[in-house]
């Protein structure tokens, strides 16, 4: 490996699907909150606008190689769809499933299975169950992992030691009996395995995952207890302009709001995984879920491609002493937008963030290589 292998989660969410007719009303997509957020205080940037790609359709092939393009050249190995299954129903899955069954892109990816129930809490409904995940059962296990043995067995599918690259959003849902008998599913298949990577809250649910039989771990900085800064409240008492503004708002949500400086955030949430199990860092280039959440959403303000490339380089750091192909940095997100976390261009910066990916792989092949 000439750099570290940079992952981008990617998410389905850019066409309409019966589901979210029914629940938010018909043609909702993500698009959707994008365009309708506005600025909650001075200085807040929204609505974020696309750039180069616009309000895309993710049907449109067209749409799924220019995405693979630009990530190609910004030096990202592949995407890591997120993937919906519950009891045996999927959701938004026909992107991946075109991706798939048409061989193009052909550019490297992996699935993130998001277990978690659906519900209403990032959109104004947080009592309302949308999809339950159930687990039948390890007949329903089965059929998953057949459902998924042909994206497994794609030679486009991210591999680490040969074996298929597989996150779980939820690991605690997944005893050692589960992990162990879809290991025994994979052999069976002919592959060498499944690589199990937990997206853990902290060291406990790693050693949890790790006597489970997962191999690795990653954290996101924005993962409830995970989040390590502390509230700002002069930076909250300037945006809001005064004190009695402040106070106000306190006094009619009942909690603080949650604004953070990312020229003081961490540049990822940092555990010590027990033996055997490999940590892979995981990197925003922003974040702001107020489209989604509104006011009780996170802003990270003055959020940059230079302060991301600088989290990028301490990112390396981490993994740089393990073996070749478990040098994974998980970016977060190739394009969440309605979280601000994403890398596709938008009408403030451009490309400036892919810009910076780009610089930072090939100052890494420099440096190692002298090149």
């Amino acid at each position: 490996m000439n750099s570290p292998r940079l992952i981008a989660y990617y998410l389905p969410q850019y066409h309409p699907i019966p589901e979210n007719d029914a629940w938010w009303g018909n043609g909702f997509t993500e698009w959707t909150n994008v365009a309708k957020a506005k600025p909650l205080f001075r200085g807040h940037y929204q609505p974020h606008i696309p750039a180069d790609l616009g309000f895309y359709d993710l049907r449109v092939p067209e749409v799924r190689e220019a995405q693979a393009t630009l990530a190609r050249e910004a030096g990202i190995e592949g995407f890591c769809y997120w993937h919906y299954w519950f009891g045996g129903k999927r959701l938004l899955e026909r992107p991946f499933d075109e991706v798939l069954a048409s061989g193009k892109p052909d550019f490297p990816f992996c699935l993130a299975w998001a277990n978690a129930s659906w519900t209403g809490i990032w959109y104004g409904a947080g009592e309302r169950i949308l999809q339950e995940q159930t687990y039948p059962g390890m007949e329903d296990h089965r059929a998953h992992f057949e459902a998924l043995l042909p994206a497994f067995q794609d030679p486009r599918y991210i591999r680490v030691d040969g074996k298929p690259l597989f996150l779980i959003f939820q690991p605690m849902d997944l005893s050692a009996d589960v992990i162990a008998f879809w290991q025994r599913l994979a052999l069976s298949a002919g592959l060498p395995g499944i690589h199990f990577t937990g997206i853990v809250n902290n060291i406990k649910e790693a050693q949890t995952a790790r006597q489970n039989g997962f191999k690795a771990c990653t954290i996101s900085r924005t993962s409830g207890r995970g989040t390590r800064l502390s509230w700002d409240r002069e930076l909250v008492r300037h945006l809001l302009g005064n004190k009695r503004a402040l106070e106000a708002y306190q006094k009619l949500f009942h909690k603080p709001f949650h604004v953070y400086d990312s020229r003081k955030a961490l540049p990822y949430i940092n555990i010590q995984p027990p033996e055997g199990m490999d940590f892979y860092p995981c990197v925003l280039p922003g974040w702001d879920n107020t489209p989604r959440a509104g006011l009780n959403g996170q802003v990270f303000l003055n959020s940059s491609p230079e302060i991301f490339r600088e989290h990028l380089e301490e990112a390396w750091a981490r993994v740089a002493d393990y073996p070749p192909e478990h040098q994974i940095i998980i970016l977060k997100s190739w394009n969440e937008w309605a979280e601000g976390n994403y890398l596709e261009p938008d009408q403030r910066f451009g490309t400036a963030f892919l810009d910076a990916l780009k610089e930072f792989t090939q100052t890494e092949n420099k440096d190692r290589f002298g090149i």
